[in-house]
């Protein structure tokens, strides 16, 4: 994958998020994403690459998708993509924090192939590389996280989502004396934060979307840290109603057709299998990662994180956009 698709990738980010600022506080989720949805996909049919979708974000909550086996670009280098054009459409439709627009890429091959379902997902940085295990209770990988960062588990932090299906989760833990931080949305951005220098998170643990689990899975594998995940129908994760059983089964057909295995441990490697890729993130909203977007008339300000794998290089990118001189079937949307 040639070296310079990164700035293209990073500007698909940014597209997709100045789409998406535009729906931002306005109460419609499903358009704030299809704008950004339009936008990325746009722009990456204009992308020198033969891309194909091979994870989008969408069909849980019944948002529009860059759907699975969507072939993007102009043609060139054979490039897999995972994309989320808005992790956390209800944090821009609310007007809340750490909400981003997100792609990873990577050669044919990269990533795991997934239905769009949710996924267990258990996140460290380097330093506790090798220690968990999603088979094991989640006490016993926090006790083995602290003692592998030289930490007692009251200075350990774990961030999770502020979800009532997380509630039991959070009670433990804080009774073992663990500092929880729990955020609305954005488990991608809060996976990041583990394997970030400046960052006081050590462990990120949640149940959110397998498409964000894929997406974070590439980037932890670019920052040398190390996570676990695990497929999950909507009744174990929702409630066993008719509803959501008939829909879990839908999701464990489709595991099946994809050649995948729900209930089973994932590693790191399964879902992210090469160290060639690119991670591009930019901010929508302001969040512990990232600045959110800036916007004064027709002149906004954006900032992006972009990742290569196989140099560990990490980028921040500052720009400033001009909207009215984007191309037009940018334009309009954003504008």
């Amino acid at each position: 994958m040639k070296r310079d698709l990164a700035m293209a990738f990073s500007r698909v980010t940014e597209g997709a998020a100045l789409a998406g600022y535009k729906w931002l506080g306005r109460g419609d989720k499903n358009a704030a994403d299809g704008a950004a949805v339009e936008v990325m996909r746009a722009l990456l049919n204009k992308t020198e690459i033969s891309g194909e979708i091979v994870i989008g974000e969408g069909e849980i909550d019944d948002a529009p998708m860059l759907y699975i086996g969507e072939n993007v670009g102009i043609g060139g280098d054979a490039v897999d993509i995972a994309v989320d054009p808005i992790e956390g459409t209800r944090m821009t439709a609310m007007g809340q924090s750490n909400a981003l627009a997100v792609l990873a890429a990577g050669e044919k091959g990269s990533f795991l192939k997934a239905p769009d379902m949710y996924m267990e997902k258990l996140v460290v940085g380097p330093g506790a590389k090798g220690v968990i295990d999603l088979d094991k209770p989640l006490a016993e990988n926090l006790t083995n996280v602290a003692e592998a960062l030289g930490k007692t588990l009251d200075t350990l932090t774990v961030i999770t989502l502020a979800k009532p299906r997380h509630d039991d989760v959070i009670a433990e833990m804080q009774k073992m004396g663990v500092r929880v931080f729990a955020v609305p949305d954005g488990d991608v951005a809060a996976s990041i934060l583990t394997c970030m220098p400046d960052s006081e998170v050590d462990v990120m643990y949640c149940v959110g979307g397998a498409p964000e689990g894929v997406v974070s899975a590439a980037v932890i594998r670019a920052l040398d840290g190390d996570m676990h995940g695990r497929l999950l129908p909507r009744h174990e994760v929702k409630g066993d109603t008719e509803e959501n059983r008939a829909h879990g089964e839908q999701e464990l057909e489709r595991c099946k057709e994809m050649g995948v295995t729900a209930g089973i441990v994932l590693r790191m490697e399964d879902m992210a299998r090469s160290d060639n890729v690119v991670f591009s993130a930019t901010g929508i909203t302001k969040g512990e990662l990232l600045e959110g977007i800036t916007r004064q008339g027709n002149i906004a300000t954006t900032e992006t994180l972009l990742i290569r794998g196989r140099c560990r290089t990490i980028r921040r990118i500052k720009s400033i956009h001009y909207l009215e001189r984007k191309d037009d079937e940018v334009r309009d949307i954003i504008l």
